[in-house]
């Protein structure tokens, strides 16, 4: 006697191989709108962008995006304009490592609790103590 488990065509999307096709887009302008009224997740400032996270992430179910393509808006984290454009300017997973911060983590954290502004200020909070007690690794010669 056998089984079967049925699968959703997009069950496998997060790394489309051959024809499968990828997930489509998730567009949240409620919740883009409401990252807006956010301090930034860095220094606290104010007005802020909603800043998309674009590298991949397995662990969180996050997939890669396309040059032309932005994620969805679950993976926005609130930025000022300074430092949404450092974000763009280099190495995204190098400017997170030097702010000591999960952006990934923080952006399900704001998504789960969208339009609850008392959670939103712990959560941003808990990332403003984070990277003001992060301290980077120097780098070290053991001969």
């Amino acid at each position: 006697m056998g089984f079967r488990i049925a699968r959703p065509a997009t069950a496998f999307s997060n790394a489309p191989v051959g024809k499968q096709k990828k997930r489509p887009r998730d567009n949240d302008a409620k919740h883009l709108e409401w990252v807006r009224t956010l301090p930034c997740v860095i220094t606290g400032a104010r007005p802020v962008d909603p800043a998309h996270v674009r590298y991949a992430d397995p662990v969180y179910g996050k997939r890669e995006t396309g040059k032309a393509e932005k994620p969805d808006d679950r993976w926005v984290v609130p930025l000022c304009r300074q430092k949404h454009d450092e974000q763009h300017s280099m190495n995204e997973r190098i400017f997170w490592a030097r702010h000591g911060l999960d952006p990934l983590r923080i952006a399900l954290a704001l998504y789960a609790c969208t339009g609850d502004d008392d959670q939103a200020y712990v959560i941003i909070r808990e990332a403003h103590n984070a990277v003001r007690s992060f301290q980077p690794k120097e780098a070290t010669t053991d001969a």
